[in-house]
C-alpha cells in the first residue's frame, strides 16, 4: 500500500481524532470480537447491555463495519469542497456525514459489493446500471436481509441515510458516549504528541511513531504501509483541501487502515501504541518464516532444534544428509529469524527460537487483519 506525498507541505499532514471513526471500530469489535482479544471485557459488557431493538438494528447494518470498514465513518475525507477536518463530537461528525453527497455515501456504504474495484474510481450505482446490478448481485450472496437493505439504499438513499444517523445516535446514547469520554483523553494526547514529532523531528519520525509497519522513502516522497492489501493514492486531487490525515484509535489493533478511494482525502487510521502489544512483523518476514517452516526437511530439523542445541555436523548425522545441505537449510531458517546461535569453543550450536515460533500464529493473524 503506497501514499505519494512528494511536495506535500508538512503543515498539510494533520493528526486528529474522530468520534465517528472510533464508533465505527467499536461496532466492528462488537461484531468481530475474535479480531480484538484485548477488548473481550468491553465487548461482553456492552453486548449484554444492548436493548433488543438496537441489537437488531445493528445486525441489520453491520455490513458497514463487520467485514469491510466503510468510508462512511470518515466523511470528512470525502465531502467535496470541504476543509478535511473532523468533528470534535459525534454530532459534529454526523453533520459532516450529512454533507457527503448521495453518490459518495451510497458507494461508500456498498463497499462490500465492490472491494476488488475500490481503488479504480468506478461509477456510482445510483447512476450506472451495471454497478447497480453488481451491487444487488453481491448483496444477494449475503442473504435476503442484505439484499433488501441494498435495494432500499439504492432506491431511497435519503431515508436510509436518516435511518443510519438515528442508529448511530442511539449507539451514542446507549454506550458510546461513555466509551468516548474514556478513550478521548488518550487519543487527543496521542494526536498531540504525533503533531509535535511532526513539527520538531519531521515526517519520518512521526510516521515511525505511528506504526512500525509504516515507512517513508524521502527520495521519492512515498509512504509505504506494510499490508497485504494492494493500493495507491496521493494527496492531490482529493476532496477538500489536499493533504493527509492520520487518526488514532483505541479500538483498532491489529487493524491499520488506509482510506485510498479515488477523489477522497487519504487517511491513515492507526491503533495507538500500548506497551503490552507486540510490534507488527513485516509481511515479508512472515512470508519467509512460513516458507522456511514448510519444507519437510527443515521441519524435521526444527524438531531437533526445538528440543536442544545442535551443531551442523550433529544435524547432518542425525538426518542422513551432508553438512553443506544442513547449512543451506539453517541459512533459510536464519534469514527468517527463527534461530538462535551460540558458540561453545570451536563448535557453533543452533537452536529454534521458540518465542518467535510461538508467535507465528498470532503474527499471521495480525498480518492478514492489518
Amino acid at each position: 500500500m503506497h501514499i505519494d506525498i512528494a511536495g506535500l507541505p508538512p503543515e498539510r499532514i494533520i493528526f486528529e481524532t474522530s468520534p465517528l471513526a472510533e464508533l465505527g471500530l467499536a461496532l466492528h469489535a462488537l461484531s468481530e470480537p475474535g479480531h480484538h482479544p484485548g477488548l473481550h471485557g468491553w465487548v461482553t459488557a456492552t453486548s449484554a447491555a444492548l436493548e433488543p431493538d438496537l441489537a437488531d438494528r445493528l445486525h441489520e447494518a453491520e455490513f458497514l463495519w463487520r467485514h469491510t470498514f466503510s468510508d462512511v465513518f470518515m466523511p470528512f475525507a470525502g465531502v467535496r469542497g470541504g476543509d478535511g477536518r473532523t468533528g470534535t463530537t459525534l454530532a459534529e461528525d454526523l453533520d459532516i456525514l450529512d454533507k457527503l453527497d448521495d453518490e459518495r455515501f451510497v458507494s461508500a456504504a456498498l463497499e462490500f459489493t465492490c472491494t476488488s474495484l475500490y481503488g479504480t474510481g468506478t461509477p456510482s450505482p445510483l447512476t450506472d446500471t451495471a454497478m447497480r446490478d453488481r451491487a444487488l448481485y453481491m448483496a444477494a450472496a449475503r442473504g435476503s436481509q442484505q439484499l433488501e437493505f441494498t435495494q432500499q439504499l439504492l432506491d431511497d438513499p435519503v431515508s436510509v441515510r436518516g435511518w443510519i444517523r438515528r442508529l448511530l445516535e442511539d449507539c451514542d446514547q446507549a454506550f458510546f458516549a461513555d466509551t468516548w469520554r474514556r478513550a478521548e483523553v488518550q487519543l487527543v494526547a496521542d494526536a498531540r504528541h504525533k503533531t509535535e514529532l511532526l513539527r520538531h523531528k519531521g515526517i519520518p519520525a512521526a510516521l515511525s511513531a505511528v506504526s512500525a509497519a509504516m515507512s517513508l522513502d524521502e527520495e521519492t516522497g512515498r509512504i509505504s504501509v506494510d499490508k497485504l492489501t494492494q493500493g495507491r493514492t496521493d494527496y492531490s486531487g482529493s476532496a477538500g483541501r489536499t493533504g493527509l490525515t492520520l487518526i488514532p484509535t483505541s479500538f483498532g489493533w491489529p487493524h491499520l487502515m488506509v482510506l485510498h478511494a479515488p477523489g477522497w482525502r487519504p487517511v491513515i487510521h492507526y491503533p495507538v501504541h500500548r506497551p503490552e502489544l507486540p510490534s507488527p512483523a513485516s509481511v515479508e518476514l512472515l512470508r519467509l518464516r512460513m516458507e522456511a517452516l514448510a519444507h519437510p526437511m527443515r521441519m524435521r530439523i526444527c524438531r531437533d532444534l526445538a528440543r536442544s542445541s545442535y551443531t551442523t555436523g550433529e544435524l547432518a548425522s542425525s538426518h542422513g544428509i551432508t553438512p553443506p545441505e544442513v547449512s543451506r537449510h539453517l541459512a533459510v531458517l536464519r534469514k527468517a529469524s527463527l534461530l538462535t546461535t551460540r558458540r561453545r569453543g570451536r563448535y557453533v550450536l543452533h537452536a529454534l527460537d521458540l518465542t518467535v515460533v510461538a508467535r507465528l500464529g498470532s503474527d499471521f493473524l495480525e498480518g492478514v487483519l492489518r
